[in-house]
């Protein structure tokens, strides 16, 4: 019977010593020129002493000039290595993978950087989607040059020490924007059926795999579904998948974007999630199906929870907001301690705000550990207000570091 407990060797040959995974969070500790630094050093040693058998970390951006937030970390051609390397030898033993990304559309107006998707499909956020601008459709060149970071950035995360990257297919960025049908209205090779669709995400695996070396880990984070009627849904994750098949070590599945935050406990199609593990019974119906190991993010919260979910086929149980607030959860539950942790909750009755409040207070209890204090989580409002003073201040530095580079800079 398989445990939390339970190892897992995966196809690329890593053995995980355990089931629980430490799931991406955005961070939002990236220094000057988007580097890490040892903020993020002490944050990975926490979490690779916590017990998880791997830890991924937030995303990083593979093109400087398309950020979702000032605070991203980037990695390029132009990166210095060596904080890098600090980085990925932080976390000990346990091994630590990267999530790459780009944002395409999901960039805010303010930030001045270059915002790409399939189509000129902007973010629909009812009043607040002029914070957004109306995104460049891509040409084939520039779909040809995402496919090219993308595998730099992993050529580079495996250089610096890193055992694998994952590839971030959900939550709204790029990639989930081409497999959107709501987002790519493309008629050419890249558009129409979901096998065109997903040919971005395919050609940037395949892209990574021909570039890195054999051992280096591959996974892609997909979502279950989108949440919004007419969108990416549950029969499109299990072809996607089937697509995938022995190209990765494992697909993490999870679900919502920026327009239904289903990661928040909203979506946009008014379906219902589950109190924990949100998108159990949804993705559990992929679990049969899919001939690659599956790996479970949203909710979980408990020791129990992460055993109800390897109970249902899954290979790997994500955990990420409990993990910010107890970086050593998942020595307990392997020691037999149920151990939950509740998570930040508002009262504001507005969605976003609500959301962004308590994505505040989990990113502001990233940051105190990040800076070597162990204070609690603050309330969110509290974390809002805080979050949206570091942010202006990370956007000031932002522009400094690119006011001579004309390229990250699009009429908006």
């Amino acid at each position: 019977m398989v445990s939390v407990a339970s190892p897992l060797t995966l196809r690329s040959g890593t053995t995980l010593q355990n089931r629980i995974v430490k799931a991406a969070m955005e961070e939002q500790l990236a220094a000057g020129g988007q580097q890490p630094d040892e903020r993020i050093e002490r944050l990975y040693r926490r979490w690779g002493a916590g017990g998880a058998g791997l830890v991924i970390t937030g995303h990083v951006m593979v093109d400087r000039r398309a950020l979702a937030q000032p605070g991203d970390v980037v990695l390029d051609g132009t990166s210095d290595l060596v904080p890098f390397r600090r980085w990925a030898s932080a976390s000990g033993t346990t091994p630590v993978w990267m999530q790459i990304n780009h944002p395409g559309r999901v960039v805010l107006r303010d930030t001045g950087v270059l915002a790409l998707a399939p189509s000129a499909t902007r973010v629909d956020l009812g009043a607040l989607s002029s914070l957004y601008p109306t995104p460049k459709p891509m040409t084939v060149a520039d779909i040809d040059e995402v496919i090219g970071q993308f595998a730099t950035t992993a050529v580079l995360a495996q250089d610096a020490g890193f055992g694998g990257v994952e590839i971030h297919a959900a939550h709204g960025y790029l990639l989930s924007q081409f497999l959107s049908p709501l987002v790519n209205r493309r008629d050419d090779e890249w558009g129409g059926s979901l096998r065109n669709r997903a040919r971005l995400l395919l050609r940037v695996v395949d892209a990574v795999h021909a570039r890195v070396r054999p051992g280096f880990g591959i996974a892609v984070k997909l979502n279950s579904a989108d949440f919004q009627r007419g969108g990416f849904d549950i029969d499109d994750a299990g072809r996607v998948i089937e697509w995938l098949g022995d190209r990765v070590d494992f697909v993490e599945l999870s679900g919502g974007s920026v327009e239904s935050l289903a990661t928040s406990g909203h979506t946009a199609d008014d379906r219902t999630l589950e109190r924990e593990a949100y998108f159990l019974d949804l993705a559990g119906r992929l679990v049969g199906r899919a001939a690659v190991p599956l790996m479970l993010t949203g909710g979980i919260r408990r020791g129990a929870i992460a055993e109800r979910v390897l109970d249902r086929g899954f290979a790997l149980a994500g955990v990420a907001t409990a993990l910010a607030q107890d970086p050593e959860l998942p020595r307990r539950w392997l020691a037999g301690d149920d151990a939950e942790v509740a998570p930040p909750r508002s009262v504001v009755r507005a969605k976003l705000v609500r959301a962004a409040a308590v994505q505040a207070a989990v990113t502001g209890r990233l940051h105190a550990i990040g800076c070597g204090k162990d204070s609690p989580t603050r309330p969110p409002i509290l974390a809002l207000v805080i979050d949206r003073r570091r942010r202006s201040r990370q956007l000031a530095r932002y522009r400094r570091d690119n006011a001579t580079d004309a390229g990250t800079r699009v009429d908006v």
